[in-house]
């Protein structure tokens, strides 16, 4: 005890303020967590920097220059993964825009700074997990996270709520089952196509279905159109909440038909509307074109590419476009549920009841049709059918209160968006953060030294 005493008197004034500062933000830390048993750890912070009874530096005594090169290596490499380890899980992360879901307010390339503290962090499911890997070690089949311990889903206080028209970044909530060849369509889709016995059996195409925890699937970013508690609509492309009108926002696009007077459209024209590469579909003359009202009398230059209301207005002015279409209904593919009666479409779609935490549903078949996946997958309840009686837990039941919020996510790029339509709602435990600005932004399209880095997106606040 004297030895300690007489090492906290000949500890220095810096070695004390670091010691005091580290311990302060350590204590600050188990308060917003809220596991004080994390305190037995304290005394830790206090050793490292004062009394130093462990040997934490014990290398940096050896003369074995190879040595302290390695321990060295070792100890920076140990700080940089803890130190990254909490920043991503409770601070922020980055996010690529992989697709033109979001398209024009998010961009292919967009790198965005996502705050976890906006809507809180949550608390790992998998605490044992490397950083910055998603599912699987690159380059492996190896899971980059041990399944055991996993803890119940629990969020920390966070700066705000998730609000009607944010832009969200979440976990993808239909990526808990997944076949490993095929991940995309997802493994509901799949079954549905497909069979799930073939899914299950045939691995040569499918690979081996595997079940993810909810941090670890994949993530996706969306804008959330409709809150827990809404009844979203959407009537010939136009959403309307609780019965009015969504708020428009200027990035908001729908694909069209584009045919010109007999030239063909110059890259400039597509540079000027930034519509990618990928983007720029050139139809050839067939039967299709007739029945969609575009006409067979002449062989004339067709364009299918996204295009927001104020660019279609402005390019359908031009002197050299002969006509303009918006993409009928029919070339979206099947929305969710999968095999419904409803008749909802990708542009005509609900009424729909997005759940509140504590809102009650009567149980028939029409709502199980929207809502079992909720019910069982996301609230891990077991829905079984007697004759016309249904049981959930073996108890049962005419109606059901959700436990969790959920949301209603769309993509801005409204017909090249794999979203709610498609895989139904998103609960509130799969919600990763809010993206605040774009830190880098990089064309696909573009060469190094013509353009690939678009500067004037740099700091651009990632909301609209």
């Amino acid at each position: 005890m004297k030895n300690i005493i007489e090492k906290i008197k000949n500890a220095s004034l810096t070695q004390k303020l670091k010691a005091a500062l580290w311990c302060i933000i350590y204590i600050l830390f188990i308060v917003w967590v809220g596991n004080f048993w994390w305190l037995f750890l304290l005394p830790l912070f206090f050793d490292a920097f004062i009394t130093k009874i462990i040997p934490w530096e014990f290398w940096k005594k050896t003369k074995n220059k190879t040595l302290y090169t390695i321990f060295s290596w070792i100890d920076a490499i140990v700080f940089a993964l803890i130190v990254v380890y909490f920043v991503h899980n409770y601070i922020f992360q980055n996010y690529k825009i992989p697709t033109s879901s979001l398209e024009k307010t998010l961009l292919v390339g967009d790198h965005l700074f996502v705050s976890k503290a906006s809507y809180g962090p949550r608390i790992p499911n998998t605490p044992l997990s490397m950083p910055l890997m998603q599912h699987t070690i690159p380059g492996t089949n190896i899971k980059s996270y041990l399944e055991n311990p996993h803890w119940e889903y629990r969020r920390l206080k966070g700066l705000t709520s998730v609000k009607r028209n944010d832009i969200v970044v979440f976990n993808f909530p239909a990526g808990d089952t997944v076949a490993t060849y095929m991940p995309n369509p997802d493994f509901y889709t799949l079954c549905y196509k497909y069979g799930r016995e073939r899914i299950v059996n045939d691995k040569k195409h499918f690979g081996d279905v595997v079940y993810r925890p909810v941090d670890h699937r994949e993530c996706y970013v969306k804008r959330c159109v409709a809150v827990a508690g809404d009844t979203l609509q959407i009537i010939d492309n136009q959403i309307f909440i609780n019965n009015k009108e969504a708020e428009h926002f200027e990035g908001i696009q729908h694909n069209y038909f584009v045919q010109t007077t007999g030239q063909m459209l110059s890259e400039e024209f597509f540079d000027k509307y930034k519509i990618s590469k990928e983007d720029r579909i050139f139809i050839r003359k067939n039967s299709l074109m007739n029945f969609i009202g575009l006409g067979l009398e002449a062989d004339l230059p067709t364009y299918h590419i996204p295009m927001t209301n104020t660019i279609a207005e402005e390019v359908k002015n031009l002197p050299y476009i002969k006509k303009i279409l918006i993409e009928p209904d029919f070339f979206g593919d099947e929305v969710y549920p999968l095999g419904n009666t409803f008749g909802w479409t990708r542009d005509n779609y609900g009424p729909i009841f997005i759940p509140q935490k504590g809102s009650t549903i009567q149980l028939n078949d029409s709502t199980l049709a929207i809502y079992r996946r909720a019910i069982e997958n996301y609230e891990g309840n077991k829905i079984t059918i007697d004759g016309n009686t249904i049981f959930i837990n073996n108890e049962p039941c005419s109606e059901y209160t959700f436990k969790m919020d959920y949301y209603w996510m769309m993509g801005d790029n409204r017909h090249k968006s794999s979203d709610s339509r498609y895989w139904g709602l998103v609960p509130e435990d799969h919600v990763i953060g809010r993206p605040v600005f774009i830190w880098l932004s990089l064309d696909k399209d573009k060469s190094l030294f013509n353009g690939k880095i678009r500067w004037d997106r740099f700091f651009k606040w990632a909301e609209r």
